[in-house]
């Protein structure tokens, strides 16, 4: 499991900060939004911390939007992480320059679905999200098949659930985490 390492640092937010990751249509957006309905603290990286720039350098890039310059301003989430005032507090969506800020999370969670349901989710995609396109989708088929955009070590959590279980799942293994449970499975 992907945590950052204890011995006295604990720069996160509140008590625990959690990144919920997972490929395209794996369902971030819609967990965050059900976390905050909770009343939760959930931060949607997608818009609230994403912009287009440079994955190693942080810097803005001037090209045509890509998948592969999706990045959060790091700045940000450090600030964020400094913030102590919530109990847990949910990252939620990716980010090419994960590596950069993945030891403020106390875990990770990554949302996994299986094939049908992934096209199934895409193919109901609006027309301005990404994967409406067909090159965006080939992208998104492709990462979940590799895996190869997404961190390693995490904590798969079963995203064909529904809404409702996959966020209940979060939040039991958030809190054994808490209670320093070695095993939250």
């Amino acid at each position: 499991m992907i945590s950052r390492q204890k011995g006295g640092y604990r720069p996160g937010v509140g008590r625990r900060n959690y990144l919920i990751e997972g490929v395209s249509g794996t369902g971030k957006t819609s967990v965050c939004k059900e976390l905050r309905r909770r009343g939760y603290h959930a931060i949607n990286g997608d818009t609230e911390l994403a912009y287009q720039g440079d994955p190693e350098t942080g810097e803005p890039t001037d090209e045509a939007p890509s998948h592969w310059h999706h990045i959060w301003c790091v700045d940000r989430v450090r600030t964020l992480a400094a913030d102590r005032s919530e109990r847990f507090t949910f990252f939620c969506g990716g980010s090419r320059n994960f590596s950069t800020f993945l030891e403020l999370f106390d875990g990770v969670f990554v949302l996994e679905v299986d094939s049908d349901t992934l096209h199934r989710r895409l193919d109901q995609r609006a027309d301005d999200e990404f994967g409406s396109e067909q090159s965006e989708r080939d992208l998104i088929v492709r990462l979940h098949r590799t895996g190869e955009d997404t961190p390693t070590g995490g904590i798969l959590i079963d995203a064909t659930a529904p809404l409702a279980h996959v966020v209940d799942e979060i939040v039991r293994r958030a809190k054994a985490l808490e209670d320093n449970n070695a095993d939250p499975a």
